[in-house]
């Protein structure tokens, strides 16, 4: 790399060590080689990292939204002047291939956004007689985040922005498989002139600086993305400590339905490119794909050609569109799954041959419902094609899965595409489009196994403040 990563913990509007000097290996994904030695928060580091969110946050909750606003646009002009050096530290760091790497620009548009949408407004009521009672929207405290590894930069913005617009102030800790991009906007964010506390970023793994911030008795809300079995973990911990407020993305094992109208073409275009971005690697991929059995073959053939021209390669050359997988943990976890697939289906491309922790972009048809390849989230370049004759059938086929984040169904039949829409239990469902596809003002969260709360432009900062009633007695009203 061309500059020595940033490592140290952020905490206080200073970078430091851990406090007990600890660090983990953080390995390229693109090469194996050790990339940085980074500094692991113990629960010492959280404790002072959420009394400096403590400390910090009645004088940032004091400033007007617009005086907040100025550090947030701030922040989001030098993201997005960053994105040569963030999209490098995400090849290096988790393989993220340059080539697709639009995080900066959307990452930026969440604070520029939450720079100057930061005026929540409550609301008055006279139906109480004798009373003019009214209703106030302000921040919680202190806010947590924990972020995953495969979408970092985007993870980091869509929950700090509107935390921090609120008038809250944050503690982030990022996932130990892609820690660099953290810290380096905690960078920006010093060189924004962020006061000391507002935002602290940390870096470790779960168990430790995790499982300290989620039974954190100072913090009040925490917004966390990841698997659904941690998301289980930190409920828990959530509820024994001060039953904080919790916003969950879950995880998701997402279908798309192509009917035998659809535009094919767009069909397979659109569903190759969101199982393949980031290698597999995205929460809402729609690793399941149902077609109409009398476009089956036509679909699979054009598919298979499609998903298999993936140019594999080094996640810094932007000629290359698919790169590693995170880790060698995510690799075998990828690869074991493919054992499972041959096993209950039909492979219909080639044997792994790919070597480091690259996976050939895979395709199995003829699975069972019920096996587990078809339950579980894979996280690789691993997608199932199976027949449908129906559309009722296809709509069971594709609730019958415990995750429910994004779904899609193609057709041009506007009634059929409704019907099947408000079926699908999905928190989020494209009509003639697919993931990563969705609107930043709508909700995004999951049903079922999928999450809590919902995320967006217009629908964060309600997570992030209380509302509180006032009921003012007038005389003589």
């Amino acid at each position: 790399m061309a500059t020595t990563p940033e490592t140290r913990l952020f905490i206080n509007g200073q970078f430091r060590p851990s406090s007990t000097n600890e660090t983990f290996d953080l390995p390229s994904a693109k090469t194996g080689e050790l990339l940085a030695k980074v500094y692991e928060a113990s629960a010492q580091d959280v404790d002072d990292a959420v009394a400096a969110a403590k400390a910090a946050f009645p004088a940032w909750a004091a400033l007007s939204p617009y005086d907040r606003g100025r550090y947030l646009v701030r922040l989001a002009d030098l993201i997005q002047e960053s994105t040569k050096e963030l999209a490098n530290l995400e090849a290096e760091s988790m393989g993220r291939p340059v080539s697709t790497y639009f995080d900066a620009t959307a990452g930026s548009k969440y604070f520029r956004y939450f720079s100057e949408a930061a005026y929540p407004q409550g609301s008055s009521s006279l139906n109480t007689p004798g009373f003019v009672n009214i209703t106030l929207k302000q921040p919680v405290g202190v806010v947590a985040a924990i972020i995953p590894w495969n979408a970092p930069l985007v993870f980091f913005c869509k929950k700090v922005a509107p935390a921090l617009a609120a008038g809250n102030a944050v503690v982030l800790k990022s996932s130990e498989k892609a820690p660099l991009t953290s810290l380096y906007v905690a960078n920006l964010a010093l060189k924004a002139g962020f006061p000391p506390g507002v935002l602290n970023v940390l870096s470790g793994h779960g168990p430790l600086s995790g499982a300290a911030l989620a039974s954190h008795m100072d913090v009040r809300v925490l917004s966390f993305t990841g698997s659904n079995r941690t998301g289980r973990l930190i409920s828990k911990m959530a509820t024994d400590s001060n039953m904080k407020k919790l916003v969950f993305e879950l995880g998701g094992k997402s279908p798309a339905i192509i009917f035998d109208d659809a535009d094919i073409e767009a069909a397979v275009r659109e569903t190759q490119f969101s199982i393949q971005l980031i290698s597999g690697q995205t929460c809402m991929a729609n690793s399941r794909i149902y077609v109409h059995r009398s476009i089956a073959e036509s679909f699979l053939e054009r598919f298979k050609v499609a998903f298999t021209s993936a140019r594999l390669g080094d996640p810094t050359d932007p000629a290359i569109n698919h790169g590693p997988q995170a880790d060698k943990i995510q690799h075998a976890t990828v690869l074991r799954y493919i054992e499972m697939g041959k096993e209950s289906g039909t492979l219909v491309t080639d044997e792994q041959s790919a070597s480091g922790l690259y996976i050939n972009p895979t395709i199995f048809t003829n699975v069972p419902e019920d096996a587990q390849i078809m339950k579980d989230e894979i996280f690789g370049p691993i997608v199932i094609i199976n027949p449908f004759d129906t559309e009722e059938e296809a709509i069971a086929k594709a609730n019958d899965t415990e995750h429910g984040l994004y779904a899609a169904v193609y057709t041009k039949n506007l009634d059929r595409a409704m019907r099947v829409a408000s079926r699908l239990e999905a928190g989020t469902v494209g009509v003639n489009c697919t993931s990563p596809t969705k609107g930043d003002d709508m909700p995004f969260g999951g049903q079922k196994g999928s999450g809590l709360q919902r995320e967006s432009y217009l629908h964060s900062m309600e997570t992030f403040m209380e509302t509180k009633s006032v009921l003012i007695k007038v005389a003589g009203l």
